[in-house]
């Protein structure tokens, strides 16, 4: 087996850490405070090429394999402080564009993912309802069609980019009677009537990434806005989800490799006692532990998209990979503080935000307690 990059890789790799250090830093602290997105980092993102990498270059992207996309964000994640922002960048890849680049016809690629990848648009994907979480597809969005359209009605909430979002991906149910069959997927644009953002959301962590509720009421959308064709709309969410669990933590392991050159830092000039802090072995296990969470998770994360690179089935990797980092994230977060005691704990010095953003991970794309239930499905339990 083979566990290193190309050359090719791997220097692209060095440029995203160079791109993230220098052209994303900013004051993401006072960002943080007031929940304000950044513009400024989207389209530097978007002209670098980091929205476009996943899609092919006939639709405007640079038709990356998953493997240097996953290398690309965790070099986003370890140089790019920003972890909201991180966040609402993967959320409109993965449950936006690669929908769109797997079940969409066409013309729809055509008209949105240009879009989509300039940075002109952000998406984002409605699933999430007051009484549907976990349990996904126990959706109460309606869709009826009427002739040439769709309406739908309902409400969702939890929903990232809402605020920001020009193209949305709505989840709703044609025929309740069929279940999960019934869902299909609309794409919907910013300014359709009956498309109502309501209020914005407020959250411990991850402020930058902005979240609202939305509703639809009699919100009519056409027939060739439909993605991938009624009753599709379980496969796409779960074919999106696969995508997203392989990726969007990767930014957790840049995050976890800058939290431990930190805290080896650290740990190397704070002396006590008449000596670095780092030879006591308090502190010593601690860095140790910090850096096998970091190569287990990378083993993990790498391996689940080795396996969609081959076109396998990576759904019980994904859900490993998911499940594990979005954990030893948040231990390694506390390690950091603990290790840099008041300091840690002090807004300036970032690392207590970074603990508030990694919490949420053991949420979205489905909880930890979810990802334990895939993981033993696949034992036949």
């Amino acid at each position: 087996m083979d566990f290193s990059w190309s050359e090719e890789q791997a220097a692209f790799r060095k440029e995203v850490t160079r791109f993230a250090k220098e052209e994303l830093q900013d004051d993401v602290i006072r960002r943080d405070r007031e929940e304000e997105f950044s513009w400024d980092l989207w389209h530097k993102c978007a002209k670098f090429g980091i929205q476009g990498l996943p899609v092919p270059p006939e639709y405007g992207g640079a038709g990356a394999d998953i493997l240097t996309t996953v290398g690309a964000l965790e070099a986003l994640g370890y140089g790019c402080r920003d972890n909201g922002f991180l966040f609402s960048l993967n959320a409109h890849m993965w449950t936006t564009e690669i929908p769109l680049m797997t079940f969409g016809t066409e013309e729809q690629k055509r008209r949105y993912l240009p879009k989509l990848i300039s940075g002109e648009w952000v998406g984002l994907h409605a699933m999430t309802e007051p009484m549907s979480g976990s349990d996904a597809y126990s959706l109460r969005s309606r869709a009826e069609r009427r002739g040439d359209r769709y309406v739908i009605n309902g409400s969702k909430t939890f929903i990232t980019n809402t605020q920001n979002a020009s193209l949305f991906v709505i989840f709703a149910n044609v025929d309740p009677s069929k279940g999960a069959n019934g869902i299909t997927a609309f794409l919907a644009e910013k300014g359709t009537p009956g498309l109502i953002i309501g209020q914005k959301l407020h959250k411990m962590g991850l402020r930058t990434s902005p979240m609202s509720e939305l509703a639809m009421v009699d919100c009519e959308v056409p027939v060739e806005n439909v993605l991938g064709g009624e009753g599709r709309g379980q496969a796409i969410f779960t074919s999106s989800m696969e995508w997203e669990r392989t990726c969007i933590l990767a930014s957790h392991l840049g995050m976890m490799q800058r939290l431990l050159e930190t805290s080896v830092k650290y740990a190397h000039d704070r002396r006590q006692f008449g000596q670095p802090i780092g030879k006591f072995s308090a502190i010593a296990n601690k860095v140790a532990d910090m850096e096998v969470r970091l190569e287990t998770g990378r083993l993990l994360l790498y391996k689940a998209a080795w396996l969609k690179s081959q076109g396998g089935h990576a759904l019980r990797a994904a859900s490993m990979a998911k499940l594990y980092i979005s954990e030893a994230c948040i231990q390694s977060c506390l390690d950091a503080i603990q290790i840099q005691g008041g300091y840690g704990y002090m807004t300036e010095y970032e690392v207590e935000r970074d603990l508030r953003d990694a919490i949420s991970g053991k949420i979205y794309s489905g909880t930890s307690e979810i990802q334990r239930v895939i993981i033993a499905g696949f034992q036949g339990l």
